[in-house]
């Protein structure tokens, strides 16, 4: 016995921080998802509802429906930019009283 108590560790304990490094990538993987689905979704959302307001703003529909999808689509823009800093929850719910918004907009037609 050599009295020297930093020996080395276990060989185990390399396995296991190499599965902590791959599930520390699939977390990122997962991130970048999810970031990339917000951004996506509330862009193509914000496009549509401000394509549905320009469209009603023209018909003989009441001031009330494209203003519902005027707001909604804000919404959704602003649901974009949240899901591109990295806030997707806080997109995914601005999504979804974006649409709310537009879907009760759509009622007064």
């Amino acid at each position: 016995m050599s009295g020297r108590t930093d020996s080395d560790p276990p060989p185990d304990t390399h396995v296991e921080e190499a599965e902590d490094a791959e599930q520390g990538a699939d977390a990122l993987r997962a991130a970048r998802r999810a970031r990339w689905t917000a951004v996506g979704t509330g862009t193509v959302l914000a496009l549509a509802g401000t394509a549905a307001a320009l469209l009603r703003l023209t018909g003989s529909t009441p001031v009330l429906v494209p203003v519902a999808y005027a707001c909604g689509a804000g919404a959704c823009a602003l649901a974009a930019v949240l899901g591109s800093r990295g806030r997707t929850r806080r997109a995914l719910w601005l999504l979804i009283a974006g649409l709310m918004v537009m879907a009760l907009g759509d009622q007064f037609d």
